[in-house]
């Protein structure tokens, strides 16, 4: 079997200890725009994957908002994402292909950011930063009518 294809338990791993219901994900098969002769006119090969990411009970909420900023555009009003996959000639790798990246983009959503640490300005870039304004000073100074000496 696959690595992208399911296991037969119905989940799919997105991390160590966290993963989705197979049944969660709907996919849909049409038909693939672009060359490709009779093949591209009969065969549905193209996979539309839909995945209720807002109804899910298989992951928790700080990891379905970061999904959801991660997703962008490809996630609907209703909180679904829809991943479309169409670079393949078959069905199944396309299957594969749509799923790996539903897992891909769950799995960096899965990593919470790195929090800023605030710091101050070290005492040599202080230094610097008014030498500077002193020498800026000094030669738009220099910049004055001349004094009747």
């Amino acid at each position: 079997m696959d690595e992208l294809t399911p296991p037969p338990t119905g989940l799919i791993r997105i991390a160590p200890g966290l993963a989705i219901h197979a049944d969660e994900v709907e996919l849909r098969f049409v038909r693939a725009s672009g060359p490709g002769g009779q093949n591209v006119n009969k065969v549905s090969t193209a996979v539309q994957l839909r995945f209720d990411l807002l109804n899910t009970p298989s992951l928790p909420w700080p990891v379905k908002n970061r999904a959801a900023r991660l997703a962008g555009n490809r996630l609907t009003d209703e909180g679904v994402i829809v991943l479309s996959a169409d670079r393949f000639r078959t069905q199944l790798a396309n299957r594969k292909d749509a799923i790996q990246r539903l897992v891909e983009l769950l799995a960096e959503a899965v990593v919470p950011p790195k929090p800023r640490r605030p710091t101050k300005p070290t005492m040599g870039s202080k230094t610097r930063r008014l030498d500077s304004k002193k020498r800026r000073s000094d030669v738009k100074s220099g910049r004055g009518k001349p004094t009747g000496d």
